[in-house]
């Protein structure tokens, strides 16, 4: 019998977010990338649009700012329709999607970089 794989859904990422969708915010990701739901994100500074984390750049994303909360394909253009995790919100650590070759302390200074703006990292229960 053939296995069936699903994909994550926002249940296995966001564990606790406020009431009314303030946790929540509308952004434009920018073209040439294609994100899944749990990415960490880092804004450009240049043009004020979200790319994947990229810890070892100096153009702003290095720093994390939100987290992905929708699967989001903007390999040809830029799409201002993603949600992502903005604020006031726990995630699940094992949910959260991470540049290949990421340092365990470029992960813990971005994980610090969350729970500053107030979105908390916790092991899923």
């Amino acid at each position: 019998m053939p296995s069936i794989t699903q994909s994550k859904n926002l249940g296995d990422l966001l564990k606790y977010e406020a009431p009314n969708l303030y946790s929540r915010e509308a952004a434009t990701v920018a073209a040439g990338q294609n994100l899944q739901l749990g990415t960490v994100l880092g804004r450009k500074t240049a043009d004020g649009k979200l790319y994947a984390l990229a810890p070892a750049a100096t153009d702003g994303t290095e720093t994390a700012v939100s987290v992905l909360a929708t699967d989001t394909d903007a390999t040809l253009i830029d799409r201002d329709d993603a949600i992502t995790v903005a604020r006031h919100a726990i995630v699940a650590r094992n949910a959260l999607i991470w540049p290949a070759g990421i340092t365990a302390p470029q992960k813990a200074a971005a994980e610090a970089q969350l729970v500053a703006i107030g979105i908390l990292v916790r092991d899923a229960a």
